[in-house]
């Protein structure tokens, strides 16, 4: 690593405008950064503690709007920001300050923490004027620097996994909070990407027969000021920094090659990655917040500003800012940010934070906006899993089932409607339904199938599993915002006292909700989506808003796991989720329309009553209709494909409260009980229908299943 200026030559090269970043040859580095209204652009190079700036250079050419500069001498490990120069004029959305040490956009590694002070702002804060004033104090000592990184690694034999979309299961969890708690893992490496590595983890993975760990946001994020300074810390990490470069607290070495080998690791158990991606807004806040990085090197192209008030940013994300997904240089550093996680570390896929904003174009949300359209034909990434969340608070926010082919997104409707149906809401009856046959009525559009509808009854964002049948309300006071942030409607019911409680008829309840719920999601069509935790009772305390808890609040307690609860739930979870994986019933990659004919008698597929009578448009309309029978029917191939028979699956639902009796449906066939979500063991096996019918426990689910079919 160069550590001073004499080390470096003095005479900077033109270099090349592409690749955009920091790129070693092994000779020196060549440099490339866009901006569209700067003057000149320095490069700053600083010692290896990143104290001291040892020398700068102005970049000396300016193509296509990209600038850049070739150095030699300057190798892998150097740290390294820039600054700009261009006017300061908020009026016309233009925000440079060469007092300002700025991130490089494509930095792939950062040093040091960012240390908050007024300096880092591009005005003086306080000042009556605000934003319009000036400030001239030096921000480098509080930011964070860029280092030059090459990215040589031998991968060996690994390969994507693509695992297909019908067979997939999602288990979203947070780096650190998945194993901050975990006694078995090296205290150094807990809560970090060597810890994913583990066998502990690993082995409880596939365990549980997940195919997918999708991680919370890594890139390298800044923690909110006013969170600092009330101590707390932005834990979930959706206020990004870095787009390429991971957050340092997750490598317990500094090195990026723990990463690639977590999820060469997570490979060779065949477990694909899927990065939680925040592209939408960055922490720069708005127009009053730091200047950290876009909003210094050209704040008019990187960002959405009012048409009629460049001044302001617009602010569709609820974040302060909103990234200017319009702009061709700015489709193309998330273009090269996503190429980037794929081909550096084989990340298998990405979720879209508010995606409706990544759709959004000068007259709103545009399934063929630009972005959407680079995202769909890139020989890189349209092979990759894409999801996105589609919603964001700007206009039309609500953009469920409206993103294009390709894509898949996560279903809000699912969790709604599954959480008031078994909580015992009336007329909801029919809403279940639609939700269970993989919500044709929101995907079943442009050829898309089941799997675009990625279902979930919790999210990091709300109550746990375990929260949601133990609390009526949200209790986030330790939120410091006296209990007024996270969301009012949680559609969530305590079955008779708030929070823990010794009563057996309670608990008992709560058990056959909680395991009720979990059918529904992973018997549902469409892509089960599982929160990290829930598959062994983890609780919040009833905070529904604990983005800002770094803390055991948050973090995983995996003692749960060696409680009695703690082990049923975790076979009862990977009964349900072996069930699926082993009948095409259960994850059908085409929508069911009951229309289609495989056997005599017997449709792809039928609702029918408690009475084992087809449901009619006025049984559908009886709001009080608690009772629900769900027969699948599929032809499946022997495992050499030589072979085909036909394999039929029942879902008995009763969200009453009552046991009640269902008849079986005709034709009568070998039933046999699969999963019952009143066993608190598995002794599903022992039970069998008598004379065709069978009882489903209050506040229930059962799981029928005939693997061949013999009329």
């Amino acid at each position: 690593m160069a550590q001073a200026s004499k080390k470096i030559s003095a005479n900077i090269q033109t270099g090349s405008p592409y690749p955009l970043g920091a790129t070693p040859d092994g000779f020196g580095t060549n440099f490339a950064i866009f901006s569209g209204n700067a003057e000149r652009i320095e490069l700053c190079l600083f010692d290896a503690a990143g104290r001291h700036e040892v020398s700068r250079h102005v970049l000396p050419e300016c193509t296509d709007e990209v600038w850049h500069g070739y150095l030699p001498g300057v190798q892998a490990g150097q740290l390294y920001g820039y600054r700009a120069h261009g006017p300061y004029q908020p009026e016309q959305g233009h925000r440079f300050n060469v007092n300002k040490l700025l991130l490089d956009p494509y930095a792939k590694r950062l040093h040091g923490q960012l240390k908050w002070s007024d300096a880092l702002y591009g005005y003086r804060v306080g000042s009556s004027r605000a934003d319009l004033t000036f400030d001239r104090r030096d921000s480098a000592a509080f930011m964070p620097k860029g280092v030059v990184v090459d990215d040589a690694f031998n991968w060996g034999r690994d390969t994507p996994l693509h695992t297909p979309w019908d067979q997939t299961v999602f288990y979203e969890a947070h780096v650190k909070g998945l194993t901050m708690r975990a006694d078995a893992i090296p205290a150094h490496e807990r809560g970090t990407f060597a810890a994913l590595a583990d066998p502990y983890v690993i082995d409880h993975l596939v365990k549980l027969g997940v195919t997918s760990l999708e991680l919370m946001p890594i890139h390298a994020i800044a923690q909110d000021r006013r969170l600092v300074e009330k101590g707390l810390r932005n834990y979930w990490g959706y206020n990004t920094l870095s787009y390429f470069a991971p957050e340092p607290s997750y490598l317990s070495d500094g090195s990026l090659n723990e990463m690639r080998l977590a999820i060469r690791q997570l490979h060779l158990a065949g477990i694909e990655v899927i990065l939680d991606v925040v592209y939408n807004h960055t922490c720069e806040e708005s127009e009053l917040g730091p200047t950290l990085s876009f909003r210094g090197l050209d704040n008019a192209s990187y960002y959405r500003l009012l048409p009629d008030n460049l001044r302001h940013s617009i602010n569709d994300t609820g974040c302060g800012n909103t990234v200017n997904m319009s702009h061709p240089r700015v489709i193309q550093m998330v273009m090269d940010s996503l190429r980037y996680w794929v081909e550096a570390f084989h990340v298998d896929g990405f979720r879209f934070d508010l995606g409706v904003t990544l759709g959004r174009e000068a007259n709103g949300f545009d399934p063929g906006c630009g972005f959407f359209d680079a995202l769909r034909q890139d020989p890189v990434l349209a092979r990759t899993k894409l999801i996105s969340e589609p919603w964001d608070i700007g206009p039309g926010g609500y953009q469920i089932g409206n993103h294009p082919a390709g894509f898949a997104e996560w279903n809000g409707r699912f969790r709604d409607d599954a959480r008031r149906f078994w909580k015992g809401e009336t007329d909801t009856r029919s809403a279940l339904a639609s939700r269970l046959l993989g919500s044709a009525d929101l995907f079943a559009h442009h050829r898309r199938s089941p799997w675009a509808s990625v279902n979930f009854i919790t999210a990091h964002d709300g109550f746990t599993l375990q929260d949601l049948v133990s609390y009526n309300d949200k209790h986030n006071e330790a939120n410091g915002e006296d209990n007024r942030d996270g969301g009012n409607d949680n559609e969530s019911f305590n079955w008779g006292a708030e929070g823990p409680t010794d009563d057996a008829g309670i608990l008992a309840t709560r058990e056959k909700v909680r395991r009720a719920m979990l059918m529904t999601l992973f018997f549902s069509n469409g892509t089960p989506m599982l929160v990290g935790g829930d598959e062994f009772a983890r609780t919040q305390n009833g905070n529904n808003n604990a983005y800002c808890h770094d803390d055991e609040l948050s973090w995983i307690d995996w003692t749960n796991t060696d409680t009695d609860i703690g082990k049923s739930l975790i076979d009862f979870t990977a009964r349900c989720i072996a069930a699926r994986k082993d009948r095409p019933t259960l994850h059908a990659s085409h929508f069911y329309t009951g229309d289609k004919e495989i056997l005599s008698g017997l449709n792809d597929t039928t609702w029918f009553d408690e009475s084992g009578q087809p449901m009619d448009q006025e049984k559908w309309g009886y709001a009080e209709g608690r009772l629900l029978a769900l027969r699948r029917v599929a032809n499946i191939q022997s495992k050499n494909k030589k072979q085909t028979s036909v394999c039929a699956s029942l879902l008995l639902i009763n969200a009453s409260t009552e046991d009640r009796e269902f008849i079986l449906p005709e034709p009568v066939l070998n039933w046999k009980v699969l999963i019952d979500a009143a066993e608190t063991e598995d002794a599903s096996s022992k039970r069998k229908p008598a004379e065709n019918r069978i009882t489903v426990a209050s506040h229930s689910a059962l799981l029928l299943v005939v693997d061949n079919v013999q009329l």
